[in-house]
């Protein structure tokens, strides 16, 4: 039987051995994420999160289809979670099986087949019933090899052998052990001498008194031969057992090596394939289940339009904070933004605690979303996919010790000019706030020419106001080499109080330091009044 690849994240070989590859993987890094704090939201054992991402549209589209069809049918959930405990038991029955004597290996074949059969058994009872609610392929075809399998003559067969065996197996109830011993009575020789059906019986007196049975027989013990598991260590009860297991394999090994090329052409290239799901599967449940988050909350979510990446498409309606909203129980004050020929870049700035941070990560939480195949946390969205993004946010970093605060966030901002591209998406949070306003617009400048000059996306949230005063001079120096537009955003506020609506407009930092002036009770107007009022 030809063994396809089948994939549920990707649609054909190809596109499944450039993701394997790394080769259309989009750079997002496990640091990035935690930055972004998406681990937390999409938490994964099995798997790195970070390996799943792509900038393939067509993997993308394939993979919506597949989370539109986890969500119609909650039962999938389930069925993955109960699979891929016995998918995990197989990989470490094969782990164990390659450290033991090749007799013993027989008895891990036996348990690999047993939950071999298990899973198929699950899978085809969970996906049957469900075969014609599916759009995606990915699950069609799933479906499909499962009752090929299911249906063929090898696991037909296969049923009706492991039945046999473990009906023999099961029948076996002990042991006739026969040991030579020297002339000085002193065990030189020990096997088996046959295999019984029935159990032998100890010969104590206390248990014929219980049993009411005082005869004896070929099955009854004329003495102990060893306290079994009483007082003996650990290794010596390994020791016994695999000795005994051992045994037992080389009585059974006949008939199984009839059979052995069954299980070696047919059951572990057939459990392989499943294995291989099994990460995925994972990533699919965790997937589903942000998903269900944002269904059952009163947030909007949908699954972008996604377009070429040398577009550079960003128009996104109604964008909120994933994590933010997963902590509270409330509808999240929502903004629309988007990346164009006048804004390529942004300078974001505002109040302290004005929303400015929230919604940098939000910009990072949509394409990184958008680019694990998931939908996203706003109420419309078209994308062009980023082959990376990078993120340039307060750290705690031991570098500083040598470096200094300053010198460590240049150095991490070097870094990323390395690996940035025009394709990129650049996040930057308060950086160089480590440093006085002056230095830091400067360096700031340079920094946002720079990726005027790469051409990348980004956003840039700062409280260095005087930064947005320069970038009608960074423009027009970058535009001239052609550089892409750099652009202003701030943070609202509404009679002192943050909206958290992100404007796309020119800042006004005395307006914002009003507001708050006022906010707190200390404007002019009020520190007058209060003075007169205890003179």
């Amino acid at each position: 039987m030809q063994n396809l690849e089948i994939s549920l994240l990707y649609p054909d070989i190809e596109t499944l051995t450039k993701g394997v590859d790394g080769v259309d993987r989009a750079n997002i890094s496990t640091e990035v994420l935690e930055e972004l704090q998406l681990t937390s939201i999409i938490d994964l054992k099995s798997g790195r999160l970070c390996d799943f991402f792509t900038k393939d549209i067509n993997v993308i589209e394939y993979r919506q289809k597949v989370f539109e069809d986890m969500m119609e049918n909650p039962e999938l959930c389930d069925l993955f979670e109960k699979v891929s405990p016995i998918l995990l038991d197989i990989s470490e029955i094969r782990r164990l099986s390659q450290d033991t004597e090749a007799s013993e290996g027989y008895l891990y074949s036996i348990t690999e087949i047993e939950l071999y059969i298990s899973a198929m058994e699950l899978l085809s009872e969970g996906l049957y019933p469900m075969m014609g609610k599916f759009k995606s392929q990915a699950l069609i075809a799933l479906t499909e090899r499962i009752k090929e399998l299911t249906e063929s003559d090898y696991y037909k067969d296969l049923n009706v052998k492991l039945k046999e065996l473990t009906t023999r197996i099961s029948e076996v109830k002990s042991v006739t052990i026969g040991v030579n011993l020297n002339s000085q009575l002193r065990p030189e020789y020990a096997g088996v001498l046959s295999v019984n059906n029935d159990r032998f019986k100890s010969g104590e007196l206390l248990e014929k008194i219980l049993r009411l049975d005082f005869r004896t027989n070929e099955y009854t013990c004329i003495s102990s031969l060893i306290p079994f598991k009483k007082g003996q260590s650990d290794n010596q009860q390994t020791a016994l057992t695999n000795a005994f297991n051992g045994a037992l394999a080389n009585v059974f090994k006949t008939s199984m090596r009839s059979w052995r090329k069954v299980i070696q052409t047919y059951v572990l290239e057939n459990a392989d394939f499943l294995i291989k799901l099994m990460p995925e599967m994972e990533f699919i449940v965790r997937g589903t289940e942000l998903l269900n988050k944002f269904k059952n909350s009163e947030n909007s979510f949908c699954f972008p339009k996604m377009m070429p990446m040398e577009e550079k498409k960003f128009d996104v309606k109604g964008i909120y904070n994933p994590v933010v909203a997963s902590k509270v129980d409330a509808k999240m004050v929502t903004n629309d933004f988007a990346f164009d020929d006048n804004g390529r870049f942004y300078v974001l700035s505002g109040p302290n605690r004005g929303g400015k941070s929230v919604i940098t990560c939000s910009i990072g939480h949509v394409f990184a979303l958008a680019q694990l195949g998931l939908a996203v946390s706003a109420e419309e969205a078209v994308i062009s996919p980023v082959d990376a993004i990078f993120t340039h946010f307060p750290t705690g970093s031991e570098d500083t010790i040598d470096k200094g605060r300053l010198g460590e966030e240049c150095a991490r901002l070097d870094d990323i000019f390395d690996k940035v591209t025009e394709n990129s998406l650049v996040l930057l949070d308060e950086s160089l706030s480590s440093t006085g306003s002056f230095e830091g617009a400067y360096i700031a400048s340079e920094v946002l020419c720079g990726f005027s000059m790469v051409g990348c996306r980004g956003i840039f949230s700062t409280h260095l106001h005087e930064l947005s005063s320069m970038i009608d001079e960074i423009n027009e120096k970058c535009t001239a080499d052609g550089g892409a537009k750099i652009d202003t955003l701030v943070a609202g506020m509404n009679n002192g109080q943050r909206s958290f609506k992100i404007l796309r407009a020119k800042p006004d930092g005395k307006s914002y330091a009003r507001d708050i002036a006022n906010k707190y009770g200390i404007s002019l107007d009020h520190i007058l009044k209060k003075i007169q009022k205890n003179n």
